[in-house]
């Protein structure tokens, strides 16, 4: 695997266990980090993908905009989007005073990032 795909990749698990340790938390629970972490696991992941296929990473964050860059290699992909397109909702509007996240939009944010995680690091680890 070429070193930047691991690293992406490496990054993204990062994220994923850190999103899964504060869902977990009952004292001071996180679930605005929660959320935050949910995206952060699928973006990167999606970033990883775009470098195996050499693509240019463009430093943007939206989920769907990235899904689109990786539809030509991956058409399947396209099944995540409703789901990509709520992760990103969620890393943005629990970021500033105004919302936040509650335990039930935490779990859900986790369980779609687990189902996209399940789906792309299978892309990314399938060899080219």
């Amino acid at each position: 695997m070429d070193k930047a795909v691991h690293e992406w990749l490496e990054k993204a698990e990062e994220d994923f266990h850190v999103a899964q340790s504060l869902l977990r938390l009952r004292k001071r629970p996180a679930h605005n980090a929660v959320c935050f972490h949910a995206q952060q696991t699928v973006e990167k992941l999606l970033k990883a993908l775009l470098e195996k296929h050499k693509i240019r990473i463009p430093k943007i964050h939206d989920l769907p905009s990235l899904l689109d860059l990786c539809t030509n290699h991956y058409p399947l992909i396209s099944t995540l989007r409703d789901d990509l397109v709520r992760l990103s909702v969620y890393a943005v509007e629990f970021r500033y005073p105004g919302e936040s996240a509650t335990a039930e939009d935490a779990k859900i944010a986790l369980k779609m990032a687990k189902q996209a995680r399940s789906e792309l690091r299978d892309w990314i680890l399938a060899p080219l």
